[in-house]
């Protein structure tokens, strides 16, 4: 048994030498400030949480992921893990309580509970006529808003680990995760990456949250946020490259594993973020897959990963 399940992904956060850089890079790409300090950055989507990104002022760095409990038990049961610190309150905006832990490459894993919620944004948008659906529209003419789109919430976060089984299994006993996707090379006993969802009993959940995959080096690979809709994807795409300012990394494409359509691009230190619309959910009585990495990470439409986005970590 594991020693708690976790819910959700709650936040990512960083470390960059310039809050102004990356609250106008966050800003471009469709994130909202909630809070600012002399040392910190928090920004939120529309959705009810506080902050889904935290940016910490100092040298360019991936600090780690935080992760929603259940409950107040949770966080004491989580505090008698090995490593773990006690239950601390948040001095942050938001507050809330959290104990923090080190996944096998070092990085921190915050467990929290009980952040402020914030009022939902509302984001009008109109439905699509398909071929099955022709009049979902009748009457309306489509006028999509403009760029760019707001950030839903946060999906998931990946990491590089030359320790892939190692990490996989430490968040599976610690923090609950269950296996969506495992992928191997050559040999089936050679896992080099691992799809991992949150354990949420019968409720329906994103098809992971967590993403491990091989490389030389540990780091972060990407955080992913979520946008209204596939519109949104596409017209972003276009408002990111009009303005120059950032390295696109891959997209737009639509998934395998997940079936999200993602488009990446990297903030101003190399940090890579990911927009997606439209992904797989799943609950706790899908079984898990074993596949191969020839047929597992490629796109369904689209190009398939550059060997540059492959290889990224950002330590």
């Amino acid at each position: 048994m594991p020693v708690i399940k976790v819910r959700d992904l709650a936040y990512g956060r960083l470390r960059s030498p310039d809050l102004d850089t990356a609250e106008e890079f966050l800003t471009h790409f469709g994130m909202t400030r909630a809070a600012r300090t002399p040392t910190a950055l928090y920004m939120r989507g529309t959705g009810p949480s506080h902050h889904l990104h935290v940016t910490e002022k100092g040298d360019p760095a991936f600090v780690g992921f935080a992760y929603y409990a259940a409950g107040e038990d949770d966080l004491q049961r989580v505090a008698k893990a090995p490593g773990a610190s006690s239950v601390e309150t948040i001095d942050e905006p938001g507050g809330g309580r959290r104990v923090r832990l080190r996944e096998p490459n070092g990085y921190q894993v915050e467990v929290v509970h009980g952040i402020s919620r914030v009022p939902e944004i509302s984001v009008p948008r109109q439905p699509m006529n398909s071929g099955a659906e022709p009049l979902r529209r009748a009457g309306e003419l489509m006028r999509l808003r403009k760029s760019p789109a707001p950030i839903k919430r946060i999906g998931h976060g990946v990491m590089g680990t030359p320790k892939v089984r190692e990490t996989v299994q430490w968040f599976r006993e610690t923090l609950g995760f269950i296996c969506s996707d495992d992928v191997y090379a050559g040999d089936k006993d050679n896992i080099i990456g691992s799809f991992n969802r949150c354990d949420c009993g019968d409720e329906f959940v994103d098809h992971h949250t967590l993403f491990c995959v091989r490389n030389e080096r540990a780091g972060l690979n990407h955080m992913s946020f979520e946008v209204p809709d596939v519109d949104a994807v596409f017209m972003d795409h276009e408002y990111l490259a009009r303005l120059g300012k950032y390295e696109h990394m891959w997209g737009v494409g639509r998934h395998l594993l997940g079936s999200q359509v993602y488009d990446y691009w990297c903030d101003p230190w190399g940090r890579v973020h990911e927009r997606w619309a439209d992904t797989d959910r799943l609950n706790a009585r899908t079984p898990g897959n074993l596949l191969s990495a020839e047929e597992a990470l490629v796109s369904q439409w689209g190009e398939n990963p550059p060997e540059k986005f492959i290889h990224h970590v950002s330590a």
